[in-house]
């Protein structure tokens, strides 16, 4: 195994934890965890979940180390329409009729967890 495949692994085991803390902390506050890891040409989401009646796309960040910026910064405009992107898919594929839709972001910094709501919207 190279150097890279090593790496690569570890990142994935490391976001995977990240993903599964958010889990737990938005199931904690009576979200419904409907979809891990949603993937589509062009986009993914973290997590897909409902709150109540609305249906919520988080993107889940985590940052070991605030030297390039803190988990939220990396969340850019160019992230932000491949997640859009993505839930227009899962909308497509998984929805029979409208719904009301959120973006939240999960962002782990270290052991600090910080949650947004309406983080950002489809234009």
């Amino acid at each position: 195994m190279s150097d890279k495949d090593t790496t690569s692994e570890s990142t994935r085991v490391i976001g995977q934890g990240g993903e599964d803390r958010a889990a737990r902390f938005l199931e904690k506050r009576g979200f419904h965890i409907l979809t891990r890891n949603f993937h589509c040409r062009g986009g993914e989401i973290d997590l897909v979940c409902r709150d109540g009646k609305v249906l919520v796309f988080v993107e889940v960040r985590l940052r070991r180390n605030a030297g390039y910026g803190g988990a939220g910064a990396s969340i850019t405009a160019s992230k932000q329409r491949r997640i859009i992107l993505a839930a227009q898919h899962y909308l497509a594929a998984n929805t029979k009729t409208e719904c009301d839709c959120r973006f939240d972001c999960v962002l782990l910094d270290g052991e600090k967890i910080e949650w947004i709501r309406d983080a950002f919207a489809a234009d």
